[in-house]
């Protein structure tokens, strides 16, 4: 009898959360083409970058703690 794969839900939520964090994700893509030429390592999206995964983890968690057994 073969088992069933477990599948994690976390990667299906976190695409399903994409249209709601639309701005953040512009907003870090903008930042990222902004600094493509910097040499100096000085500059970073890191804020952004942070900005977006929030914005995917708070849509994310409320659907996904109701899916943990």
């Amino acid at each position: 009898m073969a088992e069933d794969e477990v599948v994690d839900p976390k990667k299906y939520l976190e695409e399903s959360c994409n249209p709601k964090c639309v701005k953040p994700l512009l907003e870090y893509q903008a930042c990222v083409k902004r600094i493509q030429g910097d040499d100096s390592g000085q500059k970073h999206c890191t804020g952004q970058y942070f900005d977006y995964w929030h914005c995917i983890d708070k849509c994310v968690a409320p659907k996904l703690f109701t899916k943990l057994k």
